[in-house]
């Protein structure tokens, strides 16, 4: 596989794929590998599921595309379905993510403008992803997607994840906040989860000020919780809701979700997209929900989340080395005490296992929710040999290390 083409912005893998099924995927060589990162969190329901690719052959000999200046009846059929799901009023839709973060960000900037605010800010969180636009990039918390990019679009004030007493002193401080955003899972972040008693009463502080409550779903949306949206552990309902990722089970797509005076803030030309809700992203949308619904995913991911979480944690909790191992339904993250970014590369080569690793020191997971009990038990097994022995490497090479030191010491 040649890149000289194309422009430097990914740190690729040597290794290409030429098919999937389910949880597992082969190379261009013939080589197996077991899925546990589900394309980052995209691909919930495996690969090559054979409904959602009957639904993409069968919509693409019928209409891919007409633009957003005729009504499109999947559209209306999935804004109808999510809608109910999320306890919303409207949907919007994009093409990924970022987007659908973006469309978030214009409404607030609506509804600082009926509230008479001119200079609006957005209260977002410390170690938080929200995408790679400039207001997204401005968004999130993380200084090293910043560089190189600065200045960083205004309107952001920042406070630490999980603290509502910074929280409440920044509404006491900035009398223009219009809106929060946030993750209900810092994903990117390294998998911290909010907690429910902090969701609670960050719901009832925008309702005595009037913010916009503004959750993004895009990595934890559609069951990978262990319910069908983060927010709902929490026994909330935000006022905006973002969703991409699952959505399309791998065909780009993203959705804006509003409820309340916030889902009537766009008029005709303040909001547009063209390749955005078409009918074939659509069409495999309703799909993704049909079996997502049938199969029971959020059930099912809780409980493999617990199978996986319960066997890691028996296998490395407490070892010199682990930090700690957490997670929240099929997101699990094994932090590390020092950088562990070769563990990716060491795990295709060694185990056959795809993973991913954020934040420099924390090894994340995100398996298909579809995974079998057996699959999950790979998993532990695999990843654990794999930490284990690299811990035994490292601690190896830094004694030989410290003795070749000491003996130039001495000589």
């Amino acid at each position: 596989m040649t890149a000289s083409y194309l422009m430097h912005a990914y740190s690729r893998q040597a290794i290409s794929f030429e098919r999937g099924l389910g949880a597992r995927l082969w190379d261009s060589e013939g080589r197996e590998y077991l899925d546990a990162i589900a394309g980052v969190a995209v691909t919930n329901l495996g690969h090559a599921h054979p409904e959602i690719a009957a639904a993409i052959a069968d919509q693409a000999s019928r209409l891919i595309h007409t633009s957003n200046l005729f009504g499109i009846e999947w559209q209306e059929q999935l804004g109808a379905r999510l809608c109910a799901l999320a306890g919303m009023d409207k949907a919007f839709f994009c093409n990924s993510g970022a987007e659908a973060n973006e469309t978030a960000l214009k409404l607030a900037r609506l509804h600082a403008q009926r509230r008479g605010i001119a200079q609006p800010l957005v209260v977002v969180m410390d170690n938080s992803f929200h995408g790679r636009t400039f207001a997204t990039l401005a968004a999130s918390g993380n200084p090293a997607v910043h560089q190189g990019f600065a200045p960083l679009m205004p309107g952001f004030i920042r406070v630490p994840f999980n603290d509502m007493a910074a929280l409440r002193q920044c509404a006491e401080e900035h009398p223009d906040i219009v809106a929060v955003l946030l993750e209900p899972v810092q994903g990117e972040g390294g998998v911290h989860v909010a907690d429910p008693a902090y969701l609670q009463q960050l719901r009832a502080l925008c309702d005595v000020r009037g913010w916009l409550m503004m959750m993004d779903e895009i990595q934890t949306g559609l069951g990978r919780t262990g319910e069908w949206f983060g927010f709902n552990h929490a026994g909330i309902t935000p006022d905006v809701i973002t969703l991409a990722k699952a959505l399309g089970n791998g065909v780009p797509i993203g959705a804006c979700l509003a409820r309340g005076d916030a889902a009537a803030l766009f008029l005709p030309g303040n909001h547009g997209s063209t390749f955005g809700g078409n009918p074939l992203a659509c069409r495999v949308g309703c799909c993704v929900l049909d079996i997502s619904e049938r199969e029971q995913l959020p059930q099912r991911a809780r409980r493999s989340g617990e199978r996986l979480l319960s066997g890691l944690q028996a296998r490395l909790a407490g070892h010199p080395g682990v930090r700690g191992v957490r997670g929240h339904g099929l997101m699990v993250a094994i932090e590390m005490t020092k950088p562990c970014t070769p563990l990716v590369e060491r795990a295709l080569r060694t185990e056959a296992l795809l993973i991913n690793v954020t934040r420099e020191r924390t090894v994340r997971l995100l398996p298909p929710l579809i995974c079998t009990p057996v699959q999950i038990d790979q998993i532990v097994e695999r990843l654990s040999r794999l930490i284990l022995r690299w811990l035994a490497d490292e601690a190896t090479t830094e004694r030989s290390a410290q003795a070749a030191t000491a003996e130039l010491a001495g000589g």
